[in-house]
Order: C-alpha cells, then structure tokens, then sequence
C-alpha cells in the first residue's frame, strides 16, 4: 500500500499532461507543442523535420508510433537523458524541465506524423 501514493501522483500527472494546453487529444495544435518546444530551448538541438544536433522530433514520432509506454519512455528519456539511442551524440538531462511540460512534449512529438511526400 506504500506505492499507492506515488501511483496516484503518477495518475495525476498524466491526466493534467492530457488536459494541459498543447496536448493534441485536449484540442491543441501544432503550434502549441512548437511553442512550448520553444520556450524550453529543446530546438536549440531538435528540429521537426531536420537532423540538428539530436534528431528531428517527427523522426522520433515515427521511431515510438504505435507504442503505448511511448510518452512515458520520451518524457523519462527529457528528464534524465540518454545515450546511444540516436548516435554518439547523448541527450543530457533536462532537469529544469517538469515532468508535465516533458509528458506534454512527449504527446506532442508523438502526434506528428510523416511528412507527406511532394509528387
């Protein structure tokens, strides 16, 4: 019964995420995940479409589609980085980053889809 706290937290954190400006099933566009994308300096490495120094997000989205641990991994993987997923290059911690803004990222960069092709 010890856990059941934090599992309540847990809970808690995901529906506010959901329900949080910018997430898509809570009716926020694009632009609301590029925003907040924005304002947490994550495209001073990433960009949507474009390799920068981490990967493009929509390559990303593409990586995770389908996966239901996916925002999950990708808000865990913001907060305290990585290494060896995407090249040599890691992903630092981004411990001034929340776990909701993290979790809203993670629903944003899931929700974009490939790019259509150019006939």
């Amino acid at each position: 019964m010890a856990g059941c706290g934090k599992a309540i937290g847990i809970v808690l954190a995901a529906a506010l995420a959901l329900c949080a400006p910018g997430a898509r099933a809570a009716g926020g566009t694009a632009g609301d995940g590029l925003a907040l994308a924005s304002q947490r300096q994550c495209l001073g490495c990433h960009q949507v479409d474009a390799r920068r120094v981490g990967p493009p997000f929509r390559a990303i989205a593409e990586r995770f589609q389908g996966r239901s641990e996916a925002a999950g991994h990708l808000a865990r993987v913001m907060r305290e980085g990585s290494r060896g997923q995407w090249g040599a290059i890691p992903m630092p911690a981004q411990t001034r980053l929340s776990d909701i803004d993290a979790r809203r990222l993670a629903l944003w960069i899931l929700s974009l889809k490939k790019a259509p092709a150019l006939d």
